[in-house]
């Protein structure tokens, strides 16, 4: 048994809320499934441990891989248990065969440090849709929510710096009482992520006009602002595409065919810029004298638009806290999706989700026709 093994980190059920801080928080984390490969997460979790003594880690893969992996890592010693799992959840992999034959997979494993209460957060770079798929069989859906969404935390012009939208591709359908939970999802992890008292919510739409829309989108309104209240936060009706990144609301509610398109349109775009901003100071001699005057500007501009330094997108609606990094992420990008996992598990977030889902869901039921089958 390696010394990682030797001391793993003792029972989630010990950690407390921002308030009350009694022990360590453990995060459980897939280190296998990302582009990357493991080394670039081992590297992740390091980076972490450095900026954080209160994280523990359950590491979950090849034991024998990791285990090599986590003993070159001298702040990981004492820190990081390492769970054997060698079979590997793959980006090609379906969702339903992943369903039926995950059991084994380090992703599975992942997700029962979690059900089990060994660890209050599950990360992982894998399949998006398979996460997804394991996570509601493992952890389940918090009572009440039809479906649960991925929200991410998208650069704009407001002075958080971020709005938050949901959802990016948990599932591609959403009728009224689900945009009203992701309102109501959104709103919460706004209050939490981004430490504003009063979010303002906006719905997705092609026109801020009410009467644009499909019948679903004008049901949502209504339904949105008549539980807005009590949700503690205010709805400033629909938004169209240019508010995603703007200063007019703070959480943009859509679907996930919607919000999936529209999150990697704007990475495309982003990616773009980039490119576009390189070929220009490289044109001529007197543009790159540019590119050097320009660059602690430049920096700052990279810095703020970096999709690693936000990178986790966090399941909402399960009975569990999961943040999803994405595939490519490099060590930076899985510590700023471990710091996320920490804050949320710190700030006690998914019992206030949980209570304000059941609040908003008991209010909102008796007021609508049963669901179309």
């Amino acid at each position: 048994m390696s010394a990682a093994q030797q001391t793993a980190p003792s029972g989630a059920k010990s950690a407390t809320d921002s308030e009350g801080r009694t022990g360590p928080v453990v995060i459980s984390v897939d280190a296998m499934g990302g582009d990357r490969g493991p080394a670039a997460v081992v590297a992740g979790v390091a980076a972490s441990a450095k900026k954080n003594s209160d994280i523990k880690f359950i590491l979950h893969g090849p034991e024998a891989e990791l285990t090599k992996l986590v003993a070159r890592r001298r702040i990981l010693s004492g820190r990081c248990e390492i769970r054997g799992a060698d079979r590997i959840v793959r980006m090609e992999d379906k969702p339903s065969q992943v369903m039926r034959n995950g059991k084994g997979t380090s992703m599975w494993s992942t997700l029962d440090a979690v059900r089990a209460g060994e660890a209050q957060v599950a990360v992982s770079c894998g399949n998006t849709g398979a996460l997804m798929a394991l996570s509601m069989i493992r952890l389940r859906k918090l009572p009440g929510v039809n479906r649960p969404a991925i929200a991410v935390l998208w650069p704009s012009k407001n002075p958080q710096h971020f709005n938050v939208m949901l959802d990016v591709g948990a599932d591609i359908r959403a009728d009224a009482p689900d945009l009203l939970q992701y309102a109501t999802m959104g709103a919460s992890y706004a209050k939490t992520g981004l430490a504003l008292e009063t979010p303002r919510v906006g719905l997705l739409n092609v026109g801020t006009e009410e009467h644009k829309g499909r019948a679903e989108l004008k049901e949502a309104h209504d339904l949105i602002k008549k539980h807005a209240e009590s949700g503690a936060f205010e709805f400033v009706g629909f938004v169209e595409g240019g508010d995603i990144p703007g200063k007019n609301c703070d959480v943009i509610v859509t679907d996930g065919f919607t919000g999936n398109i529209a999150i990697k349109t704007g990475e495309g775009t982003a990616s773009l810029i980039g490119d576009l901003l390189r070929d220009a100071f490289a044109y001529s001699p007197l543009s790159r004298i540019a590119s050097v005057l320009a660059l602690t500007s430049l920096r700052r501009l990279k810095k703020r638009i970096d999709p690693r330094r936000v990178n986790g997108g966090v399941f909402l609606g399960l009975n569990g806290t999961v943040v999803k990094s994405h595939g490519s992420a490099d060590a930076t990008g899985v510590s700023a999706a471990i710091k996320l996992a920490y804050e949320l598990s710190r700030s006690g977030f998914h019992d206030t989700l949980a209570g304000q889902l059941a609040q908003t869901g008991q209010s909102a039921q008796s007021e609508l026709p049963p669901r179309a089958s």
